[in-house]
């Protein structure tokens, strides 16, 4: 049998792949929970995928995962895609009118859920769902994972068809009613260009899109991202970046896994996990945004752990300061660092840093081209090329270009034009050298540490407010984060609530992360000729005004 690595298959194989050729290596390690060779995480997989094909989970079928790093993500990723049916993941931070869009838009027909996380009961938002806005007409199964509250769970559809709720334990006996040929002819049926994952991502609009990606997408992209980091069998990834997003279950999953690297997941982030987590299992690679590498080398207790284990891994999300960029090489003993850039529609990475590029290339660039990727910078009005050193939109072509938004081909056509472009909406340039410097966004979207937020659905909830005439959201620079939400907010004649009032408006429906930092009062705001708000200097003003 063919040792890894491995492109050009299906997930769904990729998996059986590895149990044949390396079946003994640890594939997936838990601090407080399973440690599962290849072989084992196969035959999970396949037993979950029985016992989900006896419930009627079918090909195609949109099953949405709401729940933080825990195995049973890991486990349906794969099970899902020996099916044939679509992973439809869900951040941890949504609430009750953020997981009924995507319930609805992605007229999912299963939902699996943990309790909840942090301050969100999800079991409460998900009944909140059903009080809210009724009938989800096509759900037909709730399954609770861990302590997931099976009574309450059933509140979320007043459907005239029963929903079967139960717990995520049951699965496994309902598999003895599916015979492993019956999986087996299901499988085959799954080709690279199935579409077996969808992501939301924010958008221009407001309005979250279901980004529709295959095996040849995801797979091949992991594998790339692998390929550059020099990952084979030996190489033990410390996971402790989210699994609903790209970065997780893609560069992570993916790029370990096509090469048979093991994954050490931590359920949910914590600085002193991870550096736990690398210091006992000797991890020698490690994802994660500039935050959180920041939060790892500022925990009281960093000195204690033993990191020279590490050697590479992938910091995404926003561009990296020199600063940090040289104490991660050295005190976390990250040589081999790497930068990527990418969006979930491009599956998501189209370009990474080198391992052996300089620290300059690493803090002021987002590396060169990933192969068998297209790229060109454009002029975003007429679409004329930008020579090498000037700005425009950057582009990309290739295997990785999504296969469109979920029932949204508009959306789609003007994502990618009819030559296969996918116009990423990101201003760029690129030097002689091939490397690209992101430069800024065409797309009017704030990233605050890694996570996209689009503008419209936090000013939609500001102007719910009673005494609120008008608001217009941006990002501002932040330390931390890379960016701050802000709020530039002019109030009704008679309205005179506190900014505090307003972010707590906001806090009471929408999820965490999109909740502003900052709300400023104005009088009116700046605006071009034809009547178009100019967010850059709200922008301006207001980090002129936080500098002071």
């Amino acid at each position: 049998m063919d040792q890894p690595p491995y492109s050009d298959i299906t997930v769904g194989d990729l998996l059986a792949q590895l149990a044949r050729a390396v079946p003994g290596r640890e594939a997936v390690v838990y601090a407080q929970g399973p440690r599962w060779t290849f072989g084992a995480l196969e035959e999970e997989a396949r037993t979950i995928a029985r016992g989900l094909v006896s419930l009627g989970v079918s090909p195609g079928e949109r099953v949405v995962v709401w729940a933080t790093n825990v195995p049973e993500w890991i486990v349906l990723q794969f099970a899902l895609a020996k099916i044939g049916a679509i992973l439809v993941t869900a951040n941890t931070s949504l609430r009750a009118r953020d997981v009924d869009y995507v319930l609805r838009q992605s007229e999912a027909a299963t939902v699996v859920t943990i309790n909840g996380f942090r301050d969100v009961d999800y079991v409460a938002e998900l009944a909140q769902i059903g009080a809210m806005s009724g009938t989800i007409p096509t759900l037909r199964r709730v399954i609770g994972l861990g302590e997931a509250a099976q009574g309450a769970l059933g509140a979320v559809s007043q459907s005239p068809d029963p929903v079967t709720v139960m717990p995520y334990t049951d699965i496994r006996g309902q598999s003895t009613r599916v015979s492993e040929a019956q999986l087996d002819a299901l499988s085959r049926d799954v080709t690279v260009d199935t579409v077996i994952n969808m992501q939301y991502t924010s958008g221009t609009t407001g309005f979250p899109k279901g980004v529709m990606l295959s095996s040849r997408n995801i797979l091949n992209n992991g594998f790339a991202c692998g390929e550059v980091l020099g990952f084979t069998p030996d190489d033990r990834l410390c996971l402790c970046v989210p699994l609903f997003h790209c970065f997780g279950c893609v560069i992570g999953v993916m790029g370990a896994f096509t090469h048979g690297a093991c994954l050490c997941v931590v359920e949910a982030f914590d600085p002193k996990r991870v550096l736990d987590m690398v210091h006992r299992e000797r991890c020698t690679a490690l994802y994660g945004v500039p935050t959180m590498f920041i939060a790892e080398l500022e925990h009281p207790d960093f000195a204690r752990y033993d990191l020279t284990s590490l050697r590479t891994g992938v910091m995404a999300g926003s561009l990296c300061p020199e600063p940090l960029m040289r104490r991660v090489i050295t005190d976390m003993h990250l040589s081999e660092i790497t930068i990527a850039y990418g969006l979930t529609e491009a599956s998501p990475v189209i370009t990474m840093t080198p391992r052996e590029s300089s620290v300059e290339q690493r803090s002021q660039t987002v590396g060169t081209l990933l192969p068998e990727i297209e790229a060109k910078v454009v002029d975003p009005e007429t679409g004329a090329p930008r020579a090498a050193g000037e700005r425009g939109e950057l582009c990309t072509r290739g295997y990785h270009v999504m296969k469109g938004y979920y029932n949204n081909p508009d959306a789609t056509r003007a994502a990618i034009d009819a030559d296969g472009w996918l116009h990423t909406g990101d201003e760029a340039s690129v030097d002689a050298d091939g490397f690209f410097r992101i430069t800024g966004r065409i797309k009017d979207l704030i990233i605050r540490g890694g996570e996209n937020i689009a503008p419209k659905e936090i000013e939609d909830r500001l102007r719910e407010h009673p005494a609120v005439a008008d608001a217009y959201v941006y990002g501002v620079a932040d330390a931390f984060f890379g960016e701050a939400v802000a709020a530039a907010v002019r109030l009704k004649p008679q309205g005179h609530p506190a900014p505090e009032e307003l972010i707590a408006w906001c806090a009471s429906s929408l999820a965490k992360f999109k909740i502003p930092k900052y709300v400023r009062f104005v009088q009116d705001f700046p605006m071009t000729a034809s009547g178009k708000i100019q967010k850059y200097k709200l922008r301006a003003d207001h980090e002129d005004a936080l500098r002071t």
